[in-house]
């Protein structure tokens, strides 16, 4: 089983992320708007890069989420989620306050299905139940590319290697 530090404190998370090489699970969110979306359905043929994070109301979250809209917005052929079991208001809230444009805000509250799909869920301490910090990019056909578990969850991504493996499927 793996685990996030969180101040330097390990908690459990459900289970070791899929790694690059092998197909990504499909899996239902709900967007700002409160419509359903899907990764298989909805994305086909794009450059898919996701991005799991705790909360959109935390500045570490905020941080990466307008980081990665300001590099995906660069780059054409690209989607990005942004997925958190926050409810849909809270990331519309944020988004348009922000002009978060370029990413797209999904949430995990009704179905579980990235956190589940893809391991992320956090089993202890104070953010149980949350989603650990991770990016997955995924190509055109749905397969993994690159994979992250961001070992310490106040801490940012490694976007140079996240946006490499982007590059590289372009």
């Amino acid at each position: 089983m793996s685990s996030v530090k969180l101040g330097g404190r390990p908690y459990s998370i459900i289970d070791d992320i899929p790694l690059a090489g092998i197909e990504a699970p499909d899996f239902t969110f709900v967007k700002s708007d409160l419509s359903e979306s899907s990764l298989y359905d909805d994305y086909e043929g794009q450059v898919k890069v996701l991005i799991g994070i705790p909360s959109i109301d935390t500045g570490v979250c905020q941080a990466e989420t307008r980081k990665f809209n300001q590099e995906i917005e660069k780059r054409e052929g690209v989607v990005g989620i942004v997925l958190s079991k926050d409810l849909p208001f809270a990331h519309k809230r944020f988004c348009e306050a922000e002009g978060i444009n370029s990413v797209i805000a999904g949430s995990d509250y009704r179905y579980k299905d990235f956190m589940t799909s893809f391991n992320t869920e956090i089993l202890s301490g104070p953010f149980k139940g949350l989603s650990a910090r991770a990016v997955f990019v995924v190509d055109q056909n749905n397969k993994i590319a690159y994979s992250e578990l961001v070992p310490e969850i106040g801490e940012e991504p490694e976007y140079d290697k996240v946006l490499a493996a982007v590059d590289s499927l372009l």
